[in-house]
């Protein structure tokens, strides 16, 4: 897949076959677009492009709403689209200019004039341009006009897979990452950088990585303790991981800590993807260290089960 990080750098291509959108999760329903998309690049011998936006417009266009919490990185979202077969990828630098781009200057300037449109596919309750205003019908109108064709995923379609970014980001706030997995496609995912800890985990048998998130905005699960597997130089191993405030031994401050149960090697300064696995319970506050040992025992050996299940 060719990414752009801008319009200046994208030359038009064969019979192109184009969606947009932020495409948060690249999930399920997304797949429905983007098997269209492939499907009929393949039929017109053409080849599918992509555009979607950096940063989220909702952080542009109200910047005072600080609930935004987003399921892809961009570099997780890049990853996602060209590993779901897409051909181009435009991101679209998102600007209070851009934002004020009328639909009628979008569909003349971008989709006609820049990418030289073959067919637009939409899903059903897409909308676009300054105030949101344009929809199918404003699309069909001018599809007539400038020779391009537009077609919209049904709402059937969509709906028949049930998911959407909301829903998922509803899963990993209840912890539900198995649902979110399924609506995903994939098991859910963050990246960080590991940084200096406490070191508290290491004097009672369960040295741990401390993990800095590489993207403010990104969604975390509910707060608890996970099964995980974690990606570290292309290998994959397995543990066990906590987010929340360790009431047991600090509970001032949130932290992202995993224990890894073969691998003690030093991560320091490292960038580590994690993929949770399932949920094994909530985090707690207990009478001392020593009872928070005992439960980690028990924890590891949860752990081990389902991973052992999963894998």
């Amino acid at each position: 897949m060719k990414v752009y990080r801008s319009f200046d750098t994208f030359k038009p291509v064969q019979s192109a076959i184009v969606t947009q959108g932020t495409f948060d999760g690249v999930h399920v329903a997304h797949q429905v677009i983007l098997n269209r998309v492939k499907e009929l690049a393949n039929v017109h011998h053409g080849e599918s492009v992509l555009m979607t936006f950096d940063p989220h417009p909702r952080t542009i266009l109200f910047p005072d709403d600080h609930g935004l919490k987003l399921l892809h990185t961009l570099d997780e979202k890049i990853e996602a689209l060209d590993a779901a077969g897409i051909d181009h990828l435009i991101v679209i630098p998102f600007t209070k200019s851009f934002s004020r781009m009328t639909s009628a200057q979008f569909i003349s300037d971008i989709l006609v004039r820049t990418i030289g449109t073959h067919t637009l596919v939409i899903g059903y309750d897409h909308r676009f341009g300054k105030n949101r205003e344009g929809t199918f019908a404003h699309l069909s109108q001018y599809a007539g006009t400038y020779g391009f064709a537009v077609e919209e995923i049904p709402e059937q379609d969509i709906n028949h897979v049930a998911v959407s970014s909301t829903r998922i980001r509803q899963a990993l706030e209840a912890g539900d990452v198995k649902t979110a997995a399924t609506y995903l496609g994939r098991n859910y995912q963050f990246r960080g950088v590991v940084v200096q800890g406490k070191q508290l985990g290491r004097t009672i048998g369960f040295p741990t990585a401390n993990i800095q998130l590489d993207h403010p905005l990104k969604q975390m699960p509910l707060q608890g303790v996970y099964a995980v597997k974690v990606i570290i130089n292309s290998k994959s191993h397995f543990g066990m991981l906590n987010a929340g405030m360790r009431p047991t031994v600090d509970g001032a401050s949130y932290a992202i800590e995993v224990h890894l149960f073969d691998f003690n090697q030093d991560l320091y300064g490292q960038t580590i993807q994690v993929e949770f696995i399932d949920r094994l319970r909530n985090e707690q506050k207990f009478n001392g260290i020593a009872e928070l040992q005992n439960q980690l025992e028990k924890d590891k050996l949860h752990a081990l089960s389902i991973i052992k299940q999963a894998h």
